[in-house]
Protein backbone atom coordinates (compact mmCIF):
# COMPACT_ATOMS: atom_id res chain seq x y z
CA UNK A 1 0.00 0.00 0.00
CA UNK A 2 1.38 3.39 -0.94
CA UNK A 3 0.66 6.54 0.97
CA UNK A 4 1.27 10.14 -0.09
CA UNK A 5 2.10 11.15 3.46
CA UNK A 6 3.63 9.42 6.42
CA UNK A 7 1.28 6.80 7.81
CA UNK A 8 1.18 6.02 11.52
CA UNK A 9 2.62 2.63 12.37
CA UNK A 10 0.15 -0.15 12.77
CA UNK A 11 -1.06 -0.68 16.35
CA UNK A 12 -0.39 2.87 17.64
CA UNK A 13 -4.09 3.58 18.16
CA UNK A 14 -4.55 0.24 19.89
CA UNK A 15 -1.64 0.99 22.26
CA UNK A 16 -3.14 4.36 23.14
CA UNK A 17 -6.45 2.72 24.01
CA UNK A 18 -4.59 0.24 26.18
CA UNK A 19 -2.99 3.02 28.21
CA UNK A 20 -6.38 4.65 28.69
CA UNK A 21 -7.70 1.34 29.98
CA UNK A 22 -4.81 0.96 32.45
CA UNK A 23 -5.26 4.55 33.67
CA UNK A 24 -8.97 3.98 34.20
CA UNK A 25 -8.23 0.83 36.20
CA UNK A 26 -5.85 2.72 38.49
CA UNK A 27 -8.51 5.37 39.07
CA UNK A 28 -11.11 2.70 39.80
CA UNK A 29 -8.90 0.75 42.25
CA UNK A 30 -9.14 3.24 45.19
CA UNK A 31 -12.91 3.34 44.76
CA UNK A 32 -13.07 -0.46 44.85
CA UNK A 33 -10.89 -0.60 47.99
CA UNK A 34 -13.06 2.03 49.70
CA UNK A 35 -16.25 0.14 48.86
CA UNK A 36 -14.81 -3.16 50.15
CA UNK A 37 -13.66 -1.45 53.36
CA UNK A 38 -17.12 0.01 53.99
CA UNK A 39 -18.79 -3.33 53.30
CA UNK A 40 -16.46 -5.13 55.73
CA UNK A 41 -17.03 -2.47 58.36
CA UNK A 42 -20.79 -2.66 57.87
CA UNK A 43 -20.68 -6.44 58.25
CA UNK A 44 -18.46 -6.45 61.36
CA UNK A 45 -20.47 -3.75 63.13
CA UNK A 46 -23.58 -5.88 62.80
CA UNK A 47 -22.09 -8.97 64.37
CA UNK A 48 -23.85 -9.53 67.68
CA UNK A 49 -22.51 -11.40 70.69
CA UNK A 50 -25.17 -13.70 72.05
CA UNK A 51 -26.11 -14.23 75.71
CA UNK A 52 -24.39 -11.12 77.05
CA UNK A 53 -26.04 -11.56 80.42
CA UNK A 54 -24.18 -14.85 80.85
CA UNK A 55 -20.72 -13.47 80.09
CA UNK A 56 -18.32 -12.23 82.77
CA UNK A 57 -15.69 -9.52 82.30
CA UNK A 58 -13.07 -8.65 84.94
CA UNK A 59 -11.64 -5.12 84.78
CA UNK A 60 -8.78 -3.70 86.86
CA UNK A 61 -8.40 -0.04 87.79
CA UNK A 62 -12.08 0.94 87.86
CA UNK A 63 -11.70 3.80 90.35
CA UNK A 64 -11.85 6.44 87.63
CA UNK A 65 -11.07 7.17 84.00
CA UNK A 66 -11.28 4.54 81.29
CA UNK A 67 -11.78 1.56 83.60
CA UNK A 68 -14.67 3.24 85.37
CA UNK A 69 -16.37 4.24 82.13
CA UNK A 70 -15.86 0.80 80.58
CA UNK A 71 -17.38 -0.91 83.62
CA UNK A 72 -20.44 1.34 83.37
CA UNK A 73 -20.86 0.83 79.64
CA UNK A 74 -20.50 -2.95 79.70
CA UNK A 75 -22.93 -3.11 82.61
CA UNK A 76 -25.42 -1.01 80.64
CA UNK A 77 -25.11 -3.47 77.74
CA UNK A 78 -26.04 -6.37 79.98
CA UNK A 79 -22.70 -8.05 80.69
CA UNK A 80 -21.77 -9.28 84.15
CA UNK A 81 -18.97 -6.93 85.14
CA UNK A 82 -16.49 -7.78 87.88
CA UNK A 83 -14.80 -4.48 88.65
CA UNK A 84 -11.73 -4.08 90.83
CA UNK A 85 -10.93 -0.78 92.55
CA UNK A 86 -8.02 0.38 94.67
CA UNK A 87 -10.15 2.18 97.27
CA UNK A 88 -13.42 1.27 99.02
CA UNK A 89 -14.83 4.72 98.25
CA UNK A 90 -14.42 4.23 94.50
CA UNK A 91 -15.99 0.77 94.65
CA UNK A 92 -18.98 2.08 96.59
CA UNK A 93 -19.49 4.96 94.17
CA UNK A 94 -19.35 2.63 91.16
CA UNK A 95 -21.95 0.33 92.68
CA UNK A 96 -24.30 3.28 93.18
CA UNK A 97 -24.40 4.17 89.48
CA UNK A 98 -24.63 0.64 88.03
CA UNK A 99 -27.01 -2.31 88.13
CA UNK A 100 -27.05 -5.19 90.59
CA UNK A 101 -25.21 -7.33 88.01
CA UNK A 102 -21.98 -5.40 88.55
CA UNK A 103 -19.86 -6.58 91.47
CA UNK A 104 -16.77 -4.92 92.90
CA UNK A 105 -13.69 -6.03 94.79
CA UNK A 106 -10.61 -4.27 96.11
CA UNK A 107 -7.34 -4.97 94.33
CA UNK A 108 -3.81 -3.64 94.45
CA UNK A 109 -2.15 -5.29 91.46
CA UNK A 110 1.29 -4.90 93.06
CA UNK A 111 0.25 -7.03 96.04
CA UNK A 112 0.58 -10.76 95.35
CA UNK A 113 -1.84 -11.70 98.14
CA UNK A 114 -4.40 -9.24 96.77
CA UNK A 115 -4.11 -10.76 93.30
CA UNK A 116 -4.52 -14.30 94.63
CA UNK A 117 -7.56 -13.29 96.69
CA UNK A 118 -9.13 -11.48 93.73
CA UNK A 119 -8.64 -14.58 91.60
CA UNK A 120 -10.49 -16.75 94.12
CA UNK A 121 -13.27 -14.17 94.25
CA UNK A 122 -13.59 -14.22 90.46
CA UNK A 123 -13.68 -18.03 90.47
CA UNK A 124 -16.56 -17.93 92.93
CA UNK A 125 -18.44 -15.39 90.80
CA UNK A 126 -18.07 -17.09 87.42
CA UNK A 127 -18.38 -20.73 88.49
CA UNK A 128 -18.03 -23.08 85.52
CA UNK A 129 -18.70 -20.36 82.95
CA UNK A 130 -15.15 -19.02 83.02
CA UNK A 131 -14.09 -15.47 82.24
CA UNK A 132 -15.17 -14.12 78.87
CA UNK A 133 -12.98 -11.04 79.14
CA UNK A 134 -10.02 -9.81 81.17
CA UNK A 135 -9.26 -6.10 80.84
CA UNK A 136 -5.93 -5.05 82.36
CA UNK A 137 -6.48 -1.33 82.79
CA UNK A 138 -4.81 -0.45 86.11
CA UNK A 139 -1.84 1.86 85.51
CA UNK A 140 -0.01 4.95 86.72
CA UNK A 141 2.03 7.48 84.74
CA UNK A 142 4.00 9.30 87.44
CA UNK A 143 6.60 10.42 88.25
CA UNK A 144 7.33 12.09 84.92
CA UNK A 145 10.54 14.10 84.57
CA UNK A 146 13.80 14.12 82.60
CA UNK A 147 15.57 10.83 83.24
CA UNK A 148 18.55 12.40 85.00
CA UNK A 149 16.21 13.86 87.62
CA UNK A 150 14.83 10.45 88.53
CA UNK A 151 16.03 7.52 90.59
CA UNK A 152 15.81 3.81 89.89
CA UNK A 153 12.97 3.57 92.39
CA UNK A 154 10.91 6.01 90.32
CA UNK A 155 11.11 3.69 87.31
CA UNK A 156 10.46 0.60 89.45
CA UNK A 157 7.29 2.12 90.92
CA UNK A 158 5.70 2.50 87.49
CA UNK A 159 6.88 -0.89 86.25
CA UNK A 160 5.47 -2.62 89.36
CA UNK A 161 1.96 -1.41 88.51
CA UNK A 162 1.89 -1.15 84.72
CA UNK A 163 3.89 -4.26 83.86
CA UNK A 164 4.50 -6.70 86.71
CA UNK A 165 1.03 -6.19 88.18
CA UNK A 166 -0.52 -6.72 84.76
CA UNK A 167 1.49 -9.91 84.24
CA UNK A 168 0.57 -11.26 87.68
CA UNK A 169 -3.15 -10.68 87.16
CA UNK A 170 -3.02 -12.21 83.68
CA UNK A 171 -1.20 -15.36 84.77
CA UNK A 172 -3.70 -15.92 87.59
CA UNK A 173 -6.74 -15.35 85.36
CA UNK A 174 -5.64 -17.18 82.20
CA UNK A 175 -7.15 -20.57 83.18
CA UNK A 176 -10.53 -18.88 83.64
CA UNK A 177 -10.19 -17.07 80.31
CA UNK A 178 -9.33 -20.33 78.54
CA UNK A 179 -12.37 -22.03 80.05
CA UNK A 180 -14.68 -19.47 78.44
CA UNK A 181 -12.56 -19.18 75.28
CA UNK A 182 -12.37 -15.50 76.15
CA UNK A 183 -10.02 -12.62 75.43
CA UNK A 184 -7.31 -10.70 77.28
CA UNK A 185 -7.27 -6.95 76.66
CA UNK A 186 -4.14 -5.13 77.82
CA UNK A 187 -4.45 -1.35 77.82
CA UNK A 188 -1.30 0.02 76.22
CA UNK A 189 -0.51 3.41 74.66
CA UNK A 190 0.95 5.07 71.60
CA UNK A 191 4.11 5.55 73.70
CA UNK A 192 4.39 1.77 73.67
CA UNK A 193 5.46 2.18 70.03
CA UNK A 194 6.90 5.71 69.92
CA UNK A 195 9.27 6.47 72.78
CA UNK A 196 9.35 9.76 74.63
CA UNK A 197 11.77 10.82 77.39
CA UNK A 198 10.95 11.08 81.05
CA UNK A 199 9.99 8.34 83.47
CA UNK A 200 9.00 4.70 83.43
CA UNK A 201 5.59 5.01 81.76
CA UNK A 202 6.99 4.70 78.25
CA UNK A 203 9.17 1.75 79.26
CA UNK A 204 6.24 -0.03 80.85
CA UNK A 205 4.02 0.35 77.79
CA UNK A 206 6.72 -0.97 75.43
CA UNK A 207 6.96 -4.00 77.72
CA UNK A 208 3.16 -4.42 77.77
CA UNK A 209 3.19 -4.50 73.96
CA UNK A 210 5.84 -7.24 74.05
CA UNK A 211 4.00 -9.26 76.69
CA UNK A 212 0.78 -9.02 74.71
CA UNK A 213 2.57 -10.31 71.61
CA UNK A 214 3.76 -13.36 73.55
CA UNK A 215 0.17 -14.18 74.50
CA UNK A 216 -1.08 -14.26 70.92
Amino acid sequence: MQCGRACPPRGVKKSSNGWRYVSAMWLFLPVLVAVLFLLCRWYLERQMVENLTEKYVFITGCDSGFGNQLARQLDAQGLRVLASCLTPEAAEQLEKVTSDRLKTTLLDVTNAENVAAATEWVKTCVGNKGLWGLVNNAAINYPVAPNEWLKKEDFAKVLEVNLLGLIDVTLHMLPLVRRARGRVVNLSSVVGRLAHPGGGYCLSKFAVEAFSDTLR
